[in-house]
């Protein structure tokens, strides 16, 4: 997927991926990570997502990466934050109390760069990348985040009936992706009510999965 088209999506407002609200799964299910009040969550391909403002109401601490600086933007407007910026090798730093966001591709950071996060929240990053670019997703994030337990949230549906993104993810997919590593439980696997986009029957399956 080329950076051209997320850029093309956020410069014309094409966010229909963008939700209202809070994700209902993330709302119900982000306790399984017993983290402590205070602890850093990640959002990798995080855009201006109200997960980022109920993870801080909640009093979390919140990292994320977007690759789009408009979504990002949008995000500190709608959040009443001023932030500061700054430079971090290919990376530009969008920083205020609680909250640093990376705006740049994703692979140019680094786990100095990003810092310590004792968690990955991925519901928009897994699913928008196409089979080619996972693994390298994969790969990278378990780097950046030092193996880091994750609740992640995607879809599984006949890619032949529509096409990405969000991309179809089968359980053995991320079977593969994760299990050298990490603990895998699916906790939630539910009908998308309507299909996805209206389009085809789907699957949000939930994952819980944690660092051995």
């Amino acid at each position: 997927m080329e950076a051209s088209f997320w850029h093309q999506k956020w410069g014309k407002n094409e966010i229909a991926f963008h939700e209202s609200k809070a994700n209902p799964q993330l709302v119900e299910h982000f306790d399984r990570l017993s983290l402590a009040k205070g602890s850093r969550v990640f959002l990798p391909l995080c855009g201006k997502t109200l997960d980022i403002s109920w993870l801080l109401s909640k009093g979390y601490r919140v990292a994320g990466a977007e690759l789009s600086k408009i979504a990002i933007e949008q995000l500190f407007s709608e959040l009443g934050i001023k932030p500061k910026r700054s430079t971090l090798g290919q990376m530009e730093l969008y920083h205020a109390e609680n909250l640093d966001i990376f705006v740049g591709d994703i692979f140019h950071l680094s786990s100095q760069m990003l810092g310590s996060v004792d968690a990955v929240y991925d519901r928009a990053a897994l699913v928008a990348l196409p089979e080619e670019m996972r693994k390298r997703y994969t790969e990278h994030l378990i780097e950046i985040t030092k193996i880091s337990p994750q609740l992640l949230i995607c879809y599984e549906y006949d890619q032949n009936l529509m096409d990405g993104p969000p991309f179809s993810i089968s359980n053995e997919e991320v079977f593969k992706h994760y299990r050298d590593h990490y603990d895998l439980n699916l906790i939630a696997s539910n009908d998308v009510i309507g299909g996805l986009k209206g389009k085809c029957p789907a699957k949000e399956n939930v994952w819980l999965i944690q660092r051995r």
